[in-house]
């Protein structure tokens, strides 16, 4: 809860932020009359509209589990990067246009020197913007602060072309630079938001994380326990910053309840000391059966009836898989 209420902050901030860069790009294209810098602006307004959608999803993610919602209300976060992304991607095409009207329609600019220095102010900012708020958003598992932190750096690479193309203006006096500089980098940010839309049907879907549950996998292994003899039906799903994930645990039969209880409990702080207190763990413990003998690293077991064989080590393959008897050889 103090992980998603802190997601909030920043993203207020974001909002913030995003509403005094379009005012200073709007002082830039108000001097100069350049086009470039009044699609830059507009660029900037999708900025704002985003981060305040960004706020919201992030006020509703942060609101505590009830009845209604036994998982959180995490999944808003993914909606609130399906907009997002869908926006980027629009003004992206807008200022394709109005580079395509500035070509066919030029008109002398004034005053380049301050918008160039306003407008490269902006990008600097947007930059460190983005680069700490996708930072926040990766060690907090949040979609919505890693795509407005993705926009602000999209903005950024936009912003440094129109920039590129008024100083080439300013030097050439050639003033169709600006409009081909600006379609290049509305393409970039056309494709920006197709990954930020992408990521966020992935979340609203379930789709498997393949690199989350891959960096899982390794930390497993690395820490595995001599009773966690097998692990399998292991799933993962994102709601927002929080991350449910559920397992079936195959520990030694002979175990009672406190002392399997134990061996979950193990588990899930290691599991939490590396994804964070957001994460939701479900263990199933599974007894062990004849043929685990064969996988089963205990060395002082006095009931094994079978000879040791060889260390199984969990994959992607393995670990995923919903059979608990896919590791005996006589099936």
């Amino acid at each position: 809860m103090q992980t998603a209420h802190y997601n909030l902050k920043i993203q207020k901030r974001i909002a913030a932020l995003s509403v005094l860069l379009f005012l200073v790009k709007a002082v830039a294209w108000y001097l100069t009359g350049s086009v470039a810098i009044l699609t830059d602006a507009f660029e900037s307004i999708v900025n704002v509209v985003a981060g305040f959608i960004g706020v919201y999803s992030l006020y509703v993610s942060a609101k505590p589990i009830d009845r209604d919602h036994p998982y959180g209300h995490g999944k808003a976060e993914f909606i609130s990067a399906a907009i997002e992304g869908t926006m980027i991607s629009i003004a992206g095409v807008i200022i394709i246009y109005e580079a395509v009207n500035n070509l066919l329609h030029p008109h002398e600019l004034k005053k380049l020197d301050y918008g160039i220095i306003l407008t490269a102010a902006t990008a600097l900012i947007n930059y460190a913007a983005g680069y700490f708020c996708v930072r926040i958003g990766k060690k907090n598992n949040s979609l919505a602060l890693i795509s407005s932190g993705k926009h602000l750096q999209s903005d950024t690479w936009t912003t440094l072309g129109i920039v590129c193309g008024l100083i080439l203006m300013l030097v050439t006096k050639l003033a169709w630079i600006d409009s081909v500089v600006a379609i290049l980098f509305a393409l970039f940010i056309i494709y920006t938001g197709y990954t930020i839309l992408r990521s966020s049907v992935a979340g609203i879907m379930d789709e498997a994380d393949m690199a989350l549950l891959e960096k899982l996998v390794q930390t497993l292994n690395a820490n595995r326990r001599p009773n966690w003899i097998d692990l399998h039906n292991l799933r993962i799903i994102k709601y927002g910053s929080r991350l449910h994930l559920d397992c079936h645990l195959t520990v030694p039969w002979y175990l009672n309840v406190h002392e399997a209880h134990r061996e979950i409990d193990a588990l899930s702080s290691l599991v939490k000391n590396e994804f964070g207190e957001s994460v939701e763990l479900f263990v199933h413990s599974d007894g062990c059966l004849d043929f685990s003998c064969r996988i089963c690293t205990l060395a002082d077991c006095t009931v094994r009836k079978h000879a040791f064989e060889k260390k199984i080590d969990w994959t992607m393959e393995n670990i995923l898989s919903n059979n608990k008897h896919r590791l005996n050889p006589d099936q």
